[in-house]
Parts: structure tokens; C-alpha cells; sequence
């Protein structure tokens, strides 16, 4: 399956840009983290403490272990505050 990856915050700045497209097999967000991390130095970097991350799927947030299946867009960013 194609799916839009989107990066938020530092894990944007390791990686070096804010999506990209993949081609993966992943059945969840975790599955795909474990491709991408793979992929480079910065991905492994961005990945590194994935206690630190959260995860939307085709804009809903989820967990890392939601389903991936029919997915279009996934996002991970750092923890939200907001008042």
C-alpha cells in the first residue's frame, strides 16, 4: 500500500523533511516505524524513543498498534500540550 507519511516537530528536523510518500506492508503504525527506521540514520534518530511519539491515522489519533489497512495518511508528532 502507498501512504503519506507526515513528520511534526523535532521529528521533522532529524529526518531532514516534513513527509513523504512509502510504499510499505506495515499493518500498523509500529510495523512502519520499524520500516522506516531502516531507511536512514535520521529516521532511526527520529524513532529512537517511540514512548516520546504519538500517531494519527488518516487524521485520527490513534495508537501504534491501530490498523493501517486502507490507511491514506499517517502522522507522527511529539506529545501535545495546549491550554
Amino acid at each position: 500500500m502507498t501512504v503519506e507519511v507526515l513528520y511534526f516537530a523535532w521529528l521533522r528536523e532529524r529526518i531532514g523533511h516534513p513527509r513523504e510518500t512509502v510504499q510499505t506492508e506495515a499493518a500498523t503504525p509500529r510495523a512502519l516505524i520499524a520500516e522506516l527506521v531502516a531507511q536512514s540514520d535520521g529516521h532511526a534518530a527520529a524513532f529512537g524513543d517511540i514512548a516520546a511519539l504519538r500517531c494519527a491515522v488518516d487524521q485520527q489519533l490513534t495508537d501504534l498498534d491501530a490498523p493501517l489497512a486502507g490507511a491514506r495518511e499517517v502522522a507522527f508528532f511529539p506529545p501535545m500540550t495546549g491550554g
